[in-house]
C-alpha cells in the first residue's frame, strides 16, 4: 500500500516537472564579449539630378506669367464685347458665348437647343487641355481645344489652313449669311438690310477668297499668296511680346515690334489703292456710291426697293448682281476693320473693280 502511495507521489511530480519545462522561458547561457566591427562598406556613387518636372509647368502657370496675360485680355474685344448675350441664339452661339464654341469646337455642332445663361468668352473658352506634354519634341499646343483647318460656314467647299494656333482664330472671324452667287449676270434679290460678312471676314480677307471678285481692270491676286498670309499669321502679328498689355499679348492689337520685324523700314502708315489715293479714300467713294444710289443707308445698311426704308421680306431690294456684289465687297472691306493691311493687292482689287461697277 505504502509503494503505490510513492509511486503516484513520483508521477505528480514528474507531470509538474513537465510542465513547468513547457511554459517556462528557455534557460540561457552566460553572454560572451561582442566580436569585432567588421569593413566599412564602398560608398556607392551619386546619382544625376533629375530635370524638374513642373520646370515646364512654371514656365506658363505662374502668376508672373499668368498676370500681364489676363490684364491685356480685360482690355480685348473678346472680354469687354456687349453680345454675349446673343450667344443663347442657336444661330449666333458658335462664337457669341463660351458654351457654344466649345460645343462646336469639341462636337461640330453646337447644341440645337441654344443655351439658356451663357458665359462671356474667357480662358477656358479657347483653353482646355494639353494634347501633350512633351513640348521639347512637340512643342507647346498652349492646351488650345483644335488647331484643325476649318471648313467655312457659308461655303462647305473651302476650307482654310493657316497652320497651328492661327487656325483657332479662322473659327469665328469668317463670315457668314448670304454670298451673292460669284460670276452671276442675273437680278440679285437681298431680304435683310444686314446683308454681308456678318462682322468676321477676317481669315477669308487674309486667304484672299469670299469676296465677289467682280470684273475690272485690277487683277485679283491668288490665293493664299499674300505676304501676311505666307510670311506672318494672326499670332505673331497680334499676339507679340509687349511690356505694355494694351498691345499685343492677349490683347490681340498689334505692337509696332510686330510690323517692323518685316517692314524694318517701318510699315506703311496707308495702303495706297492707286496714286494719290488711299484705301480710306476708296472706301469713302464705294459708300458715296452706294449711298446716291439708294442702294445703302448712311449707316451702310442695305436699303430694300423703296429706296428709303430697309431691306426686309417684305421690302426687298432686288438689283444686278454686280450692284450685290459691290455691296458685299464694300461690307467685307468695312467689317474686316484692318483698312486693307490683312491682304492689300486683293483689297486693291475688289476696291477699285466694285468702283468701276456702279459708275
Amino acid at each position: 500500500m505504502k509503494n503505490l502511495k510513492l509511486i503516484g507521489f513520483l508521477m505528480i511530480l514528474a507531470s509538474s516537472l513537465m510542465f513547468i519545462q513547457c511554459t517556462s522561458d528557455p534557460i540561457m547561457g552566460p553572454v560572451g564579449f561582442a566580436g569585432a566591427d567588421g569593413t566599412n562598406g564602398i560608398d556607392g556613387v551619386d546619382g544625376i539630378d533629375g530635370v524638374d518636372g513642373t520646370a515646364s509647368c512654371v514656365a506658363c502657370h505662374s502668376n508672373s506669367h499668368r498676370t500681364p496675360i489676363n490684364e491685356s485680355f480685360d482690355l480685348s474685344g473678346h472680354a469687354t464685347g456687349t453680345s454675349f448675350a446673343r450667344g443663347s441664339s442657336t444661330s449666333c452661339a458658335q462664337c457669341h458665348g463660351s458654351e457654344g464654341y466649345v460645343d462646336y469646337v469639341t462636337n461640330g455642332a453646337i447644341n440645337p437647343e441654344g443655351y439658356t445663361n451663357p458665359s462671356p468668352i474667357s480662358c477656358t473658352t479657347c483653353h482646355s487641355s494639353h494634347s501633350t506634354f512633351d513640348f521639347e519634341n512637340d512643342g507647346h499646343d498652349y492646351a488650345l481645344r483644335s488647331f484643325n483647318p476649318v471648313t467655312l460656314v457659308i461655303d462647305e467647299a473651302t476650307v482654310i489652313d493657316f497652320g497651328g494656333t492661327s487656325n483657332m482664330c479662322i473659327t469665328c472671324h469668317q463670315p457668314r449669311n448670304s454670298y451673292p452667287v460669284p460670276g452671276s449676270t442675273g437680278d440679285y434679290t437681298i431680304t435683310s438690310f444686314r446683308f454681308g460678312p456678318h462682322h468676321g471676314p477676317q481669315a477669308t480677307l487674309v486667304e484672299g477668297v469670299m469676296a465677289a471678285n467682280i470684273s475690272g481692270t485690277v487683277g485679283y491676286p491668288g490665293v493664299g499668296t499674300s505676304t501676311h498670309r505666307t510670311g506672318a499669321s494672326c499670332v505673331s502679328c497680334h499676339m507679340g511680346e509687349s511690356s505694355d498689355v494694351s498691345e499685343g499679348l492677349h490683347s490681340w492689337s498689334p505692337t509696332s515690334q510686330s510690323c517692323t520685324a518685316c517692314h524694318t523700314n517701318g510699315a506703311p502708315s496707308d495702303v495706297m489703292i492707286e496714286t494719290g489715293k488711299t484705301f480710306a479714300q476708296g472706301m469713302e467713294e464705294l459708300h458715296n456710291l452706294l449711298f446716291e444710289q439708294k442702294y445703302i443707308d448712311a449707316s451702310g445698311y442695305v436699303l430694300g426697293g423703296d429706296g428709303v426704308n430697309r431691306a426686309g421680306t417684305s421690302n426687298p431690294l432686288v438689283a444686278p448682281a454686280k450692284v450685290a456684289q459691290a455691296i458685299w465687297n464694300y461690307k467685307t472691306l468695312e467689317e474686316d476693320k484692318s483698312q486693307g493691311v490683312h491682304n492689300p493687292n486683293y483689297a486693291k482689287a475688289l476696291l477699285i473693280n466694285s468702283i468701276e461697277a456702279l459708275k
